[in-house]
């Protein structure tokens, strides 16, 4: 195990010397904003369209729900761009 821990160390020990925080947190957010928060607004589409095809009774509901996080998830790299040009 200790040979395990001493290879993965030797493996990714340079690429953390060189890594920086802003770089990290900027990558984080291009891969939250870029990736995961479309692909959840249109999951959440998707829901709320097979809950009013099936006549669900909360399926209005489910849908402008859908529509309002479709359009946060859709605008979030925009909203951010916003906020961020606000603060600096």
């Amino acid at each position: 195990m200790w040979i395990w821990l001493s290879v993965l160390a030797v493996l990714i020990g340079p690429e953390l010397a060189f890594a920086s925080v802003q770089s990290a947190m900027q990558a984080l957010q291009d891969q939250l904003l870029g990736t995961f928060m479309p692909l959840l607004s249109v999951l959440g589409l998707l829901f709320a369209g097979v809950a009013y095809l099936t006549g669900s009774a909360n399926a209005r509901s489910y849908l402008w729900a859908a529509i309002i996080g479709a359009v946060v998830g859709f605008g979030a790299q925009s909203i951010v761009e916003l906020i961020q040009s606000i603060v600096h």
